[in-house]
């Protein structure tokens, strides 16, 4: 990254620069590569020709900070329409071909690290790169050993879920709760703040419906487009252990209790 030298960003925000607006993302100069990886997902995305992200413009760096800017879009929350305009895009977007799961590079599930690399294998990736990455970081942070154990047991026996189920390889957003997609005045829905990596798309279609935020008729719109097999609503839970166990390792509290439940439902499932 080129330091730059004139007008820069000293805060994440709207940013006006020439007479132009910009979403300025800032961060400490260590953590640069956090930008990088955003800018990369966000092209791969904008790649498909179908959602909607921010355009890039441009990164820079001085000797503490570093920054990313991109278009300025004035969102408000998904509506009814807007809603289910994004869940026909969403069906698109996972529907363009991919050669392999997993990534190019390593990234960003929130304030976590998420690792990649490529595999021709979906569960052992998911197993590894997710699920007991998660599972040893909970370790580290001292999180309950029932949950680890329970969690460890479940990652041993989660080939049951796929016996009669083979995912195609999808591009996923990574990160889809409510807070990163909104509309423009217009109608059109927009994604930003992705996690981007190729897997089953059953793990983002999960995560919307973890935390809020999309309208029945985003679902309805996606099923209509690309309907999602049987086995869904068990695999449901199962993919979001992923985030609960991030959520739970970033800040404890009611995620621990959250994460051990979903791991229990799984394991029931199992039986």
């Amino acid at each position: 990254m080129s330091a730059k030298r004139r007008a820069d960003p000293r805060a994440t925000g709207r940013f006006e620069r020439e007479g132009r607006t910009f979403f300025a993302k800032v961060v400490e100069i260590d953590a640069a590569a956090r930008l990088d990886a955003e800018r990369d997902g966000l092209a791969a995305l904008a790649s498909t020709s179908t959602v909607r992200v921010p355009a890039f413009f441009e990164e820079g760096s001085d000797d503490e900070r570093a920054w990313l800017l991109l278009e300025w879009l004035e969102l408000g929350p998904l509506d009814a329409a807007g809603g289910a305009a994004l869940g026909a895009d969403f069906a698109a977007l996972h529907r363009v071909p991919q050669k392999r799961f997993g990534w190019e590079r390593d990234n960003f599930i929130g304030g976590s690290a998420q690792a990649n690399g490529w595999s021709d294998d979906w569960l052992a990736f998911w197993r590894e790169k997710r699920l007991v990455a998660q599972l040893r970081l909970a370790a580290k942070n001292r999180l309950p050993s029932k949950t680890i154990d329970r969690g460890e047991r479940l990652a041993a026996d989660c080939e049951a879920f796929f016996r009669h189920y083979t995912p195609a390889k999808s591009l996923l957003h990574g990160d889809l709760w409510g807070g990163n997609a909104g509309q423009l005045a217009g109608g059109t829905p927009a994604l930003f703040d992705p996690a981007v990596y190729v897997g089953d798309r059953e793990a983002d279609l999960a995560m919307t419906t973890l935390f809020g935020g999309f309208p029945p008729d985003f679902h309805a719109a996606y099923h209509a487009a690309w309907p999602l097999d049987d086995g869904y609503r068990v695999r449901r839970d199962f993919y979001n252990i992923y985030h609960l166990l991030n959520h739970a390792n970033l800040f404890a509290g009611g995620y621990v209790a959250q994460a051990q439940a979903a791991i229990e439902r799984s394991l029931a499932e199992i039986g």
